[in-house]
């Protein structure tokens, strides 16, 4: 029975990318892919995942990367070279993200157009770059990262002074990737590639919730569970939608939000 746990939700010594690894969410991910077995790569801006691989002692068993996944060019040397180095990945997660803080009234073209890129656009150029070779190979599982706000809109009620509401642009390129999702799906599901997302509800990073008590408080009164997330229950879904547990689903969209967008 061990035995048959393990290898259902087990990731034992499959190769799993996680850009993005390094924020809130991202690292209770590595974590628990780690715990689960995996070798991971924690990619991310700068030397972020480098700090955070080092100072939890995750290294060697967790390598870290910089990629700046808004730079076309560097994602395909990025792929082309951890590829070399690591072979082709048996799962590959996208945590990163594009906004500004900006009004509607305010929001620029510009600014409208650069989200766009770095949400939408970058998710793409990645997603293609590593799944063509998963295709190639006959195998992987992508899990990418929409939100409540790609399926719902920000209840300005919640965003009392001194929060802004939740940005236009953002939720614009959230659904769009809800869309992505299928269209991979179905694009590699021959060459047994399984695409998911998952849709993250209020898990505000510990500085907001530090700083922003009354903001955490009505955020949690929106949810049926009367609470706001834990980034580990993030990371729970993140390895199951990995794992031979969901080897039959594929084109999802999971929403892992206290209930938010039941009401």
């Amino acid at each position: 029975m061990d035995n048959l746990f393990r290898d259902t939700f087990g990731l034992h010594d499959k190769s799993v990318w996680v850009v993005g690894g390094a924020g809130y969410l991202g690292q209770a991910t590595v974590r628990l892919l780690r715990a689960a077995g995996a070798r991971v790569l924690c990619a991310d801006l700068d030397n972020r995942a480098a700090d955070f691989v080092h100072a939890s002692g995750l290294a060697p068993q967790v390598t870290a990367a910089t990629l700046d996944i808004r730079d076309g060019g560097a994602i395909k040397e990025f792929v082309a070279g951890q590829i070399r180095n690591q072979g082709i990945p048996y799962g590959l997660v996208n945590l990163t993200y594009a906004s500004t803080t900006k009004k509607l009234e305010d929001l620029t073209e510009q600014d409208f157009d650069a989200v766009n890129h770095g949400g939408i656009t970058a998710t793409f150029l990645l997603a293609r770059e590593v799944g063509q070779q998963m295709a190639a190979q006959g195998q992987g599982s992508i899990v990418l990262f929409s939100s409540m706000y790609g399926n719902v809109s920000p209840d300005p009620a919640v965003y009392e002074a001194p929060m802004n509401k939740n940005p236009i642009e953002y939720g614009v390129g959230k659904a769009g990737i809800i869309q992505m999702t299928r269209y991979l799906a179905v694009h590699w599901g021959q060459q047994n590639v399984r695409c998911n997302c998952i849709s993250p509800g209020p898990f505000p990073n510990p500085s907001v919730q530090s700083s922003h008590p009354d903001f955490v408080e009505r955020l949690a009164r929106k949810t049926p569970l009367g609470r706001i997330g834990r980034a580990g229950e993030i990371a729970g879904s993140v390895v199951f939608l990995l794992s031979d547990a969901a080897s039959y689903i594929t084109g999802q969209n999971i929403h892992v939000d206290g209930g938010w967008t039941s009401w």
